[in-house]
């Protein structure tokens, strides 16, 4: 049963009371963290304001930028009166008639509200247009039937420039927390203030709110995750290093990068080529001089291991003479391109020149894209798809003709996008797609573009896509990953990283990383250092940089340079079996990946701000250094037991900022005591290394146990968890033993052994070491730091038990 009438009429009491009336005195005593502008389209003079029936008050700074406005909402205000509240079976409906005078033209007079419990951990509420359908964001959702602080999390801010997440977290003063999702997809505005408040303010379609009623952070992230979508499943290549740069100008000079990777004996599972491999900077072409032998070029990193990416622009030239550019032509038969207000294909113009952008709402240009990767997949047998400039992303405004003069063009409002116009850095917003205008389909191009994308790749490869996007939308993660754009190689933007890695996880894309040492500017070798050691525990690990600047391939520096980012490399590799199993769970069950200190700790304020440090899992903990000439680094440590990866201390923490030594050849990653980690004998690429031998790290508890698990399958094939074609191990260790059960058994594991188990926290010397039953009689144990290493040779495909007294 959802709420009854009376509840709901309590609801409504607070969304919808009585009718507005002028503002006294009173009414306008409202503290400056409590104001809602009035106003928010354009200045107001006190006479303005006061028509509005708003209350005015100057403050002592400008009218303009951040702070209180000087028009604002009175205490009381409402616009809406309700009527016809009406019981349903999850809630309630009700018709909300218009009271008070509408400000900006074309207001709504009757608004139809729904109200339901769709679980009983998620409420929606739902606002629409009563006289005329309006646009709804074609995303599909499941249909089922105290006090809050300002610590908020979420809510990407660049609409118009990257992506927009209008989904937000809070963290309440208890502990618990709450999230609410607004399924829209029109240029917004979302302002925080101290009371603390949010004001959403959007150009168009529906109020659509999902509201996660926790209790705690991540069941919110769940319940958020249960609506837009699971993360799909990466294939295990994918979580290897990646290396690309703008100016690896022929296949020589890729090749000769590969090489050099090998020679100086750093892991490398995926070459990648920016524009550099196009003719003339065209999709689904290469340049038949400097990469000549392209296709071959590709095929000889197959036989090596190796995968192979390159770029794919949005937008599709146009500028050929008919019958030279199939891309461009089938489409323009198919009728597949984004329309200008005459029917035309409308003309931008990105790095080839004049181009047109591919209308991904459109089934047909499903298919279209479907051939065109399929052609071209069939030339040059690449393994995966980087999407850029899918905004999209135009060099002229609007278009090459300009934009119509409407008012889809210049609305009324303007959210502070970039550029502070809706057609800035894009196409016109009045133009028109299969599903509706651009002006409400804007935010959703990078996302149906990756929906495009996955969907060929699957179709054309057989196997598990992998995709990088830079445009995204909420639900990105089902279909692709994310890179951060062309940060800067500074200290400020490797800082920036860390919290941006957190969001995106939040939001549903794990896979998500910036460029390593940074794209845009030189890097400097300790800022390239320090940013690998990073870029080891991004969940995507890719080094890119801008042409004309310093090379920044881990070869390229001095030796003790080399030495740091190569143990960096060997150990993220080690941890490998482990941040795919983590991939399993955001997969299968809606986890994250890389996650905030808040997420395992939510009742430990101190960790609420935490955006210098992140954990993989709840089990790991990594302290980066993120500023210049530090051999220091003070990291926060929940309250309990850390172990250092390489087992040689121990920080008992009861909640406290600790000062961990960081020389430049070091990072400081730390395991939490009840965990057990799987890892794996690196090497130098991910086809090497799945077959060798692998090895547990066990860090007990203060009661001695400790809990983990390993998810293994082929790691490429489609649907291996759906289909059941997997492996699944939990480790337990309790009671001065470690065991393995099988929950499920494949063949996948078959030759993998088990060569070692550290268990960590052995608080008095064993005298005796059996490995399911037989004596070890090479075991090692330091009284100092409390380790004890078990050599042991094991099939890793058979359960077994490892125990000491």
């Amino acid at each position: 049963m959802g709420p009854g009438p009376g509840v709901a009429a309590a609801l409504l009491a607070l969304l919808v009371p009585a009718a507005a009336r002028g503002p006294g005195a009173a009414a306008c005593e409202v503290s400056p963290g409590g104001r809602f502008d009035c106003g928010p389209e354009r200045l107001l003079s006190r006479a303005g304001c006061e028509a509005r029936g708003c209350c005015y008050s100057p403050g002592p700074g400008p009218r303009t930028g951040p702070g209180p406005p000087w028009c604002f909402f009175p205490r009381g205000y409402r616009s809406y009166r309700a009527e016809n509240l009406t019981a349903t079976e999850s809630g309630f409906s009700a018709r909300l008639r218009r009271v008070a005078a509408a400000f900006l033209p074309a207001a709504v007079d009757d608004v139809r509200l729904e109200l339901a419990l769709e679980t009983p951990a998620r409420l929606r509420l739902t606002l629409r247009d009563a006289a005329r359908q309006r646009y709804e964001v074609p995303l599909p959702t499941p249909r089922v039937r105290g006090r809050a602080r300002s610590t908020l999390y979420g809510l990407r801010p660049h609409v118009n420039l990257y992506g927009s997440h209008p989904f937000y977290l809070v963290m309440e003063d208890d502990g618990s927390a709450h999230g609410v999702f607004l399924l829209n997809s029109n240029a917004m505005d979302v302002l925080l203030q101290p009371s603390p408040a949010l004001t959403w303010r959007t150009t168009g379609g529906i109020l659509d709110f999902y509201i996660f009623l926790g209790p705690d952070p991540k069941s919110v992230v769940r319940q958020y995750l249960d609506v837009v979508g699971f993360p799909f499943m990466p294939p295990y290549w994918g979580l290897g290093f990646h290396l690309c740069r703008w100016g690896y100008s022929s296949t020589d000079i890729t090749r000769q990068v590969v090489a050099n990777m090998t020679a100086a004996r750093f892991p490398l599972d995926v070459q990648w080529n920016d524009l550099d491999y196009a003719d003339a900077k065209r999709d689904f072409t290469f340049n038949k001089k400097s990469f000549k032998d392209y296709p071959e070029m590709v095929r000889e990193f197959h036989s090596r291991g190796l995968r192979y990416i390159m770029i794919v622009d949005a937008g599709i030239s146009s500028s050929g003479p008919p019958g030279t550019y199939k891309p461009y032509d089938e489409g323009l038969k198919r009728g597949v391109f984004i329309r200008n207000a005459t029917g035309q294909p409308l003309i931008g113009k990105v790095w080839p020149g004049p181009t047109a952008f591919p209308d991904f709402t459109n089934p047909k240009t499903h298919e279209w894209w479907h051939d065109m990767v399929k052609d071209f997949h069939e030339q040059v047998p690449f393994d995966g798809m980087w999407l850029d400039m899918n905004e999209p992303s135009n060099f002229v405004e609007g278009s090459q003709d300009g934009c119509p003069n409407n008012n889809l063009e210049h609305p009324p409002y303007v959210p502070g996008v970039f550029g502070g116009r809706l057609q800035a850095g894009t196409i016109c917003a009045s133009s028109q797609q299969h599903l509706s205008s651009h002006y409400n389909l804007h935010s959703l191009y990078g996302l149906t573009q990756a929906i495009a994308s996955h969907d060929a790749l699957l179709r054309v490869r057989g196997k598990r896509p992998f995709i990088i996007s830079r445009s995204t939308f909420a639900g990105h993660g089902r279909y692709a990953g994310h890179w951060t754009g062309d940060v800067g190689s500074d200290w400020e933007q490797l800082y920036y990283s860390i919290p941006e890695v957190l969001l995106f996880n939040l939001f549903g894309v794990p896979l998500v990383g910036a460029d390593i040492c940074g794209f845009r500017g030189n890097t400097s070798e300790e800022l390239c250092v320090r940013w690998t050691q990073l870029g080891a525990f991004y969940p995507f690990m890719r080094n890119h940089n801008d042409h004309g600047t310093r090379p920044q391939e881990p070869y390229a520096f001095s030796p003790p340079a080399q030495a740091a980012m190569r143990d960096a490399l060997r150990l993220r590799y080690s941890l490998l079996p482990f941040l795919y199993t983590l991939f399993h769970r955001a997969h299968s069950a809606g986890e994250t990946v890389a996650r905030p200190l808040f997420l395992e700790f939510p009742t430990d304020p101190n960790t609420w701000a935490v955006d210098r440090q992140l954990l993989w899992g709840g089990g790991l903990l990594v302290t980066p250094v993120l500023e210049a000439g530090q051999t220091k680094v003070s990291g926060y440590f929940p309250a309990g037991t850390w172990y250092s990866l390489a087992g040689d201390s121990t920080i008992h923490s009861k909640g406290q900022w600790i000062l961990l030594p960081a020389p430049l050849d070091t990072i400081n990653v730390h395991v939490r005591a009840g965990h057990i980690l799987p890892l794996q004998e690196p090497a130098f690429s991910t086809a090497q290394s799945r077959g060798k031998g692998m090895a547990l790290v066990v860090a007990l508890s203060l009661d001695g146990f400790a809990r983990g698990e390993l998810f293994w399958d082929d790691g490429e094939s489609w649907e291996t968890f759906e289909r059941g074609d997997y492996t699944e191990i939990l480790f337990l260790a309790s009671n001065d033993a470690v065991l393995s059960q099988l929950l499920r058994a494949s063949a996948h594991l078959d030759g993998v052994l088990l060569e070692a188990v550290t268990v960590l926290g052995v608080t008095s010397p064993p005298r005796r070491v059996l490995a399911n039953g037989a004596i070890v009689s090479d075991f090692s144990y330091r009284s100092d730091t409390q380790v004890l290493r078990v050599p042991v040779s094991l099939p890793m495909w058979e359960q077994f038990v490892i125990s000491w007294c």
